[in-house]
């Protein structure tokens, strides 16, 4: 128990490491340090900073994939409301946790396969619940007969974490972050609650 409250503690300072620092610049000597504890202490838990900061998106990538699907699966697509709450939702979840995606879109751009398939895995859920939801749309016939579900899912999904991931590029150029959620909501309406003479 006591290992694991440590494992925790130096987890947490590892995340506020990255919140401060660049990702390369991070050591374990800051991290211990931070962690009050050594970095022979450290190296008990964890091989190296890398391994530290995979750790920490692992335990993002399985909390964070349920949070972001259940935006998608729990929603009453029905009401109109769910397209704007789950833009809104993809905006928070980029807010809180932006640094650490960054790092993992940095090292899967980099080619390392461990931060790319944890990537992957983060969005999956969401990938599958909007494949789902534009099948639906397509046997009742509120898009187009052509239309792809993988494809729409796929656009989709991109749309959703590029834009929050941007947010702050975005705001900068004079575009909130209630603009952004609205026009995201408006596009996906348009896609999985259209009137069929759209093909995608």
């Amino acid at each position: 128990r006591r290992g694991q409250a440590t494992r925790q503690r130096l987890l947490a300072a590892t995340r506020a490491a990255v919140a401060d620092s660049p990702y390369r610049d991070l050591t374990v000597v800051d991290i211990s340090r931070r962690a009050d504890t050594s970095p022979a202490t450290f190296y008990q838990y964890f091989p190296d900073v890398e391994a530290a900061v995979l750790a920490l998106i692992d335990e993002l990538t399985d909390a964070g994939g349920r949070q972001l699907r259940v935006l998608v699966t729990d929603a009453a697509w029905e009401s109109g409301d769910a397209a704007a709450g789950l833009s809104q939702g993809f905006l928070a979840f980029f807010a809180e946790h932006g640094e650490l995606l960054r790092v993992a879109d940095l090292a899967a751009l980099e080619g390392d396969d461990r931060f790319r398939q944890l990537r992957t895995r983060l969005f999956n859920g969401v990938f599958l619940a909007l494949k789902d939801l534009a099948h639906e749309a397509r046997a009742v016939g509120a898009i187009d007969a052509s239309a792809s579900p993988g494809g729409i899912a796929s656009v989709l999904t991109t749309m959703l974490t590029q834009v929050s991931s941007h947010r702050r590029g975005f705001e900068s150029w004079g575009v909130s972050a209630d603009e952004l959620a609205a026009t995201m909501a408006a596009v996906i309406d348009a896609t999985v609650r259209g009137d069929g003479s759209a093909s995608v």
